[in-house]
This record gives structure tokens, sequence and C-alpha cells, in this order.
């Protein structure tokens, strides 16, 4: 079964990456997130009709309930067909599952079909000016006004909320409650006049951050996730999807940057002992996040604390890659793109970067986003191996 599951989405990927998906030739990832952008959302939609998304769904809620080998095997087609970068990781791979979990049957029936048509797009608004890595400090608020939650404070470090029609907001619910009580978990819809979105210009030039204001904005009252009160729980949880699962459709980048890498070795004539060993060593952590993430994946049930050694790995990982990546160019690796002979240059900043200087600049944050390292060390000594908490 899984040789002719290979064939099918080897034969599919041929047969579509193709004119302008070809054309980006998997650009779209890290740093680079607005190129293409119009030409992706098509793309996701191509997904969405061939039933390429939520493949590891159950079918009673739209996806095609591939095996664990069957969705390995897709995202390494994926990465050798060189598709386009995908546009809903949010939807997709974090709220989704969330939904399927703990989301009322209206809530699974209302959303998940959007995500799998390629329709809907998802942003996440969990951090805030003093809630970053510190989540339970969370002071944005709603209140219930007959049947309609009105929800007032700011988020940061809100990753293509310019472009998402949805947000899955973390809230206190409970007037003076404090750190994880009286927290709820509730999904908004973006385009309203009380939600105001301001793009974070990064050094990579582009705009993926954002910070978001809600000024009486307005969701109904059946849009929270869970109980009322319980969004602690519904939060982790969906964390847990972040730091476990959903790093199978990260390993689809990755395996391109590698490759990538490989080449600007081979072009650069760099032969000498240590740039082999960094680059075994790049191969074989790729190699072990596989394994790990494929044992996550055949876990049942939501992954627990023990998600969070898939973060701190592969964040580690990444912010060596992208260092690899720039010294292995030598001085090329940090002059302005306009003065190098490089194949692909961002020329729409006023300081051009090439491609791997995007990545290198992207991959600083790899270790602070999505919960720093500190807190991922503190999550898996405390909770797994049972270590005194760390004194507050």
């Amino acid at each position: 079964m899984s040789t002719d599951f290979r064939s099918e989405a080897r034969a599919w990927l041929q047969a579509n990456v193709v004119d302008d998906f070809a054309s980006l030739r998997g650009r779209g990832g890290p740093g680079d997130e607005e190129v293409g952008f119009d030409i992706r959302v098509a793309w996701e939609k191509l997904l969405g009709e061939a039933g390429w998304i939520g493949l590891g769904w159950p079918t009673e809620h739209g996806g095609r309930g591939a095996s664990l080998d069957e969705q390995i095997i897709w995202a390494e087609e994926y990465a050798r067909a060189d598709a386009p970068a995908r546009v809903n990781h949010m939807g997709e791979n974090l709220l989704a599952p969330t939904l399927i979990e703990w989301g009322t049957a209206a809530q699974q029936a209302r959303f998940l079909p959007g995500i799998l048509a390629g329709d809907t797009r998802w942003c996440q608004c969990y951090s805030e000016p003093d809630a970053g890595s510190d989540l339970a400090n969370v002071k944005t608020r709603a209140e219930l006004d007959g049947d309609e939650w009105v929800i007032n404070g700011q988020k940061v470090w809100t990753s293509l909320a310019h472009v998402s029609h949805w947000a899955f907001v973390v809230v206190r619910t409970e007037l003076g409650s404090q750190r994880h009580k009286g927290l709820s978990f509730m999904l908004v819809p973006m385009d309203q006049p009380g939600i105001e979105v301001r793009a974070i210009v990064q050094p990579t030039g582009g705009g993926e951050f954002n910070e978001t204001f809600f000024t009486d904005a307005r969701t109904e009252a059946d849009l929270i996730v869970g109980d009322v009160g319980d969004g602690w729980k519904i939060a982790m949880g969906l964390l847990g999807f972040e730091r476990g699962i959903s790093t199978l459709a990260q390993q689809v980048g990755f395996e391109r940057e590698l490759d990538h890498v490989r080449d600007l070795a081979t072009r650069h004539n760099r032969t000498d002992p240590v740039t082999r060993q960094r680059l075994a060593a790049a191969a074989t952590g790729l190699e072990l996040m596989k394994w790990n993430g494929a044992r996550s994946m055949s876990a049942t049930g939501v992954p627990g604390p023990e998600a969070s050694i898939s973060k701190l790995f592969w964040a580690g990982w990444h912010r060596d890659l992208g260092e690899t990546t720039i010294d292995l160019q030598g001085d090329a690796g940090v002059a302005n793109a306009a003065s190098t002979d490089a194949l692909d240059v961002d020329v729409s900043t006023a300081y051009p970067l090439t491609l791997e200087q995007k990545l290198f600049l992207f991959t600083r944050s790899d270790t602070i986003y999505g919960g720093s390292d500190e807190i991922q060390r503190n999550v898996l000594g405390e909770r797994v191996l049972g270590l005194p908490r760390e004194p507050r």
C-alpha cells in the first residue's frame, strides 16, 4: 500500500507542480513568506480540491485517514517535487487537530471544511507584550454581552495576521483571575472594525509578524473551544501539536534547505574536514528529527509535555543550519546581495538579501518563538523528569 501511495503522490505532484507553481521552486519558507503569496494561495486550493490537505485527519472529519507511513511519504515527495511552501500551517496542523479533539460538532462542521478546501486561513493570537514565553500572564480580556463576546487587548508576533480570515485567541474571561485560571480559547473573525493589524517589519524585509489590536472586537458566544475558563488546557494542547506532530510539515522545508546548503558547499568548493563534519551533523540531526517526529505521531491522544523535546531539538538544529549557510559563502555571505552573483536575490527591500541571508536572519528567532529554549527545558525538567520547580 505504501508503494502505491508513493506512486500516487509522486505522479500528482509531477503533473501539478508546473508553470507558476514550478517557478517558485519551493519558495515561501522561513523569512521568505511573502514571496509568491497569491500563487501559493492558488496552490493551497488545488491541494484541497485533490484531497491532499488533512491527510492524517480521521475520515469522519473529512480527512483521508492516512497512516503515519503515508504522511511521511507525502512529506518526502513534496520536498522532492520542490512544491511551493504552504500558507495555512496554523489552520491545518494546529487548529484543526485542536477542534477535532475538543471542538463541538457545530464548530467542527463550520470550520474544518474551509481548511480542507484551502479557502480559510488562520492565525494564532497567544503572545502579548507582557506574555511571551510566560503565556499565563495574558491580559487581553473578553466579556459576554448578550450572545457575543467583546474583546479588548493587544497581541504581538501574530504570524500572517494580515492575510488571515480567522484567529484563535487566548483571552481572560474571568475578571480578576490570575495566571492559568480564568483563560478561554476562542475563535474570532479577523475582518471586522474592532481589529487592527500592524506589520512588524523584520530584518529580512518582510512583515510576517504583526501586532494585533482588539478594540471592542466581537465573536459569537458559542465560539469558545472547550469550556469557558478552560483555555489553558486547550492552549497547551495546541502547543503540543505545534511542538510534536506538526514538525513533520516543517521537515519538508528543512530537507529543501539542507539540500541547498549541500549545493552551496559544492559550488564554493568547500570540502575541508570542518565543513564536512558540519554537513554530516546537519544530515544526522534531520534524520533524528524525522524519527522523533514519527514516534510522536505514532502515539495516541494529545501530545504531552515531552513534545518539548522536538521543539528544543529542531530550533537549535535550524539555527545551526542558518549559521552554516552563511559561513559556507565566506565574505559573500555577509555582503549586500546586490554586490554578489547569488542566484536568488530578493530585491524588494532597500537592502537586497539572498535567500541564504534571509534564512540566517530568520533562524535567530527559532529558539525564542513558540516557547523559548529556557521554557522548553523548564517544561521537560519539571513536568517530565519531576525536578523541583524553578524559584519564582
